[in-house]
């Protein structure tokens, strides 16, 4: 059983406060998954002592993860090969149970929501809203998989700080980051209008709404409004994180970097792909899930820069002194911030195209996979399936996913023995 985390580290200094944030796919969360699996089951071997986090934040399928981690934070050994089995045993036909007819009737169930509108003129408020998938059996596999106690459990013990859970509100637009901490009291805030932290006891429906992708999956009822996936407005909620005062965060993320994202979706983009309306919706949630986390990075830096000039022409009060005056006005204490980003090494969407092209074409398989299956053939080329890769919650492809997650953080551990070293670094306060 893990300890509470001590406030100091060996040499009697602050010990540095540690993030870990996860970013919304879908699917596309198996990387994540073996990302954990590295982390909290091999690296601690490789460092020699325990690893980990104070503060955990997540979006959409991130966020299920980050309460995972949050309600397990007391265990040591296996349970990020247990996190890692659970995605594999997935099977896209327990997932979304449909037949030919169904796939038939998707076009219907979006616009005639007569069941949903009906409810609501007998005063009845859904607990959920109406989307193009049935997710209940995935749903009750994140209720089943996260004992959700044992998060309530492991910040009272002090395994844990904080858990974050970041989720669009559907009436105004706003992201509201779902905060479980010990005393519920919150530092001061960014002033965004649009991001709005919300405390809370952490439940599976602020995960569910957060993985809500809009017109897929069900819209999620938390109190008296809805809310759709996080993603929509802050799929990588590195901001609240830094808010709750993390001096170190480490990202993963599940897009590769803007530049090589850029040139490998511009070099297999052939004009004849835009005729396939699966090839537009997936590019649709590519960008309506934009990651905005380098615009967050890109500002975070900019501030450590004029923190370091800042201290170089005015001596090493200058940060103290600033504070000072944010203190006054109520505003957010300044500091510098370590950032270490896990971005997978392949295009996930090619690799999804690549597992679908691979199966075999069994007649048992869902209706779904063979209709995708049909829309490659005759293809002379690797395809994109950005959909695909958000949507294909089975072995098949998250077994693979899930592998390229554990080996792209094991070739990053050099960073991470700097990373949880208690050894003050150039980007410590």
């Amino acid at each position: 059983m893990a300890e509470a985390q001590p406030t100091t580290g060996r040499d009697g200094r602050p010990r540095p406060k540690r993030a870990l944030v996860f970013s919304g796919g879908g699917a596309r969360g198996a990387y994540e998954a073996g990302v954990i699996h590295y982390l909290v089951d091999e690296l601690p071997k490789r460092l020699g002592h325990p690893v980990s986090f104070d503060i955990l934040s997540g979006t959409s399928v991130g966020a299920v993860h980050a309460c995972f981690l949050a309600a397990t934070a007391e265990l040591d050994g296996s349970r990020g090969g247990r996190l890692v089995e659970f995605w594999k045993r997935m099977r896209i036909e327990k997932i979304f149970p449909l037949s030919a007819g169904d796939l038939l009737r998707l076009p219907r169930k979006l616009l005639g929501i007569r069941k949903t509108t009906e409810a609501f003129r007998k005063g009845k408020a859904p607990e959920r809203l109406y989307g193009l998938l049935n997710t209940e059996p995935l749903e009750q596999l994140v209720v089943r998989t996260i004992p959700w106690r044992g998060i309530r459990d492991n910040i009272r013990r002090g395994n844990v700080e904080a858990v974050c859970v970041a989720a669009t509100q559907i009436a105004s637009g706003r992201v509201a980051i779902f905060i479980e901490n010990r005393d519920r009291q919150l530092p001061n805030w960014t002033r965004d209008p649009m991001i709005v932290p919300r405390p809370t006891r952490m439940l599976p429906a602020h995960a569910l709404a957060s993985a809500a992708i809009p017109l897929l999956f069900p819209a999620v009822r938390i109190g008296r409004t809805y809310y759709a996936d996080g993603g929509l407005r802050l799929n990588t909620p590195l901001a609240p994180a830094i808010r709750l005062g993390a001096d170190r965060a480490l990202v993963v993320s599940l897009r590769q970097e803007i530049g090589t994202a850029h040139r490998i979706a511009t070099d297999n983009s052939h004009i004849e792909d835009y005729a396939s309306p699966t090839f537009l919706f997936g590019k649709m949630l590519n960008a309506l899930l934009l990651d905005h986390l380098d615009t967050d990075l890109a500002r975070m830096h900019v501030m450590n820069e004029v923190l370091t000039d800042g201290t170089t022409a005015f001596g090493p009060g200058f940060v103290e002194r600033i504070n000072e005056i944010a203190a006054r006005e109520g505003g957010q204490q300044f500091r510098k911030i370590h950032d270490l980003v896990i971005r997978p090494s392949q295009d996930l969407g090619i690799l999804a195209g690549e597992v679908l092209s691979a199966m075999p074409k069994d007649s048992s398989r869902s209706p779904l996979l063979r209709l995708a299956m049909r829309n490659l053939e005759g293809r002379q080329r690797s395809p994109e399936a950005d959909l695909l890769s958000y949507l294909l919650f089975d072995g098949e492809f998250l077994g693979p996913l899930a592998e390229l997650g554990y080996h792209d953080a094991r070739r990053r551990e050099g960073e991470f023995a700097t990373f949880f070293s208690d050894e003050p670094l150039d980007s410590d306060p």
